[in-house]
């Protein structure tokens, strides 16, 4: 039996290399998964999944990973990818679920929720860093995919600027943290405002820093926030109309064409970023 000869891709291939490479094999449909919010510590975790169309179409002028790119440019980006996209999909994880069930856990949970929820089903599927299990498609998680592959990318800047409007929303519910400068990533004056006022209801209260200010750190890594109106609510500097305020469920958002250094509890905390700093909080290099 013959054995196929190997791909190989370039570094120097460019943005668009590896999904011309799968599409060459017979990959015409190839998704990319990724993530925003998960060094924050307050806000959602949002993933989401994206299938660009094959050839000039689906070349995107300014897509790069989304911490590359200043505000404007994402937006433009997002609003490129939403058009030209054959399939796109979001999911927002809320606050409360990533203290119930983990970060990672939701990390993979909501990137395999993104792909699924896609109209164009995936025949090969990249990821942003890590594998997602479950997936009835060949997949490959590969390292910085978001500088390396278009659709992880597409899927980058579809997941930062949801999340940037939610924190931004979020600023004007919970006034006096910044959300809409920081995102919800630790930053100086989030941290001072987080020993001033205690943690809202949108902090992540499994994470080493708001556990501390919020006197919980002793306690179990997902030990819950207190019921609104309870006595322990104290604790925590907000009002009962802070924890009653909106609905919890996660959201999900798909479509077609015409669709930092917060640390959990037993990680190691990395120094803090300035305000307005997105690469730098979200884990990447000037």
């Amino acid at each position: 039996m013959l054995t196929p000869p190997r791909t190989v891709v370039r570094r120097d291939g460019g943005l668009y290399a590896l999904e011309r490479a799968l599409q060459r094999r017979g990959f015409r449909h190839v998704a990319g998964a990724d993530e925003a919010g998960r060094g924050a510590c307050a806000g959602p975790l949002v993933a989401a999944a994206a299938v660009l169309p094959e050839g000039r179409r689906g070349e995107i002028d300014e897509l790069a990973d989304s911490k590359l790119l200043t505000p404007a440019a994402r937006e433009r980006v997002y609003d490129e990818v939403v058009a030209r996209a054959l399939a796109y999909a979001v999911v927002v994880i809320p606050a409360d679920e990533v203290d119930a069930r983990g970060l990672h856990v939701c990390n993979l949970a909501a990137m395999r929720r993104a792909l699924a929820s896609l109209t164009t089903r995936p025949e090969y599927v990249l990821t942003d860093g890590f594998g997602v299990d479950g997936l009835d498609v060949p997949g490959l998680a590969v390292w910085k995919g978001d500088r390396v592959a278009a659709c992880v990318a597409a899927a980058s800047v579809l997941a930062k600027v949801t999340r940037d409007r939610i924190m931004v929303e979020l600023d004007e519910r919970y006034p006096g943290y910044g959300f809409a400068e920081h995102k919800g990533y630790i930053t100086p004056e989030h941290s001072a405002a987080l020993r001033e006022r205690g943690p809202c209801r949108e902090h992540r209260f499994s994470y080493v820093n708001v556990a501390t200010v919020s006197g919980r750190d002793g306690r179990p890594p997902r030990s819950r926030r207190p019921a609104a109106g309870s006595p322990e609510e104290a604790l925590f500097g907000v009002t009962e109309e802070a924890f009653t305020d909106g609905p919890d469920e996660p959201m999900e958002r798909s479509g077609a064409p015409g669709g930092t250094v917060g640390v959990a509890l037993g990680e190691q905390p990395r120094p803090p970023a300035p305000v307005g700093e997105d690469v730098v909080m979200e884990g990447g290099v000037r």
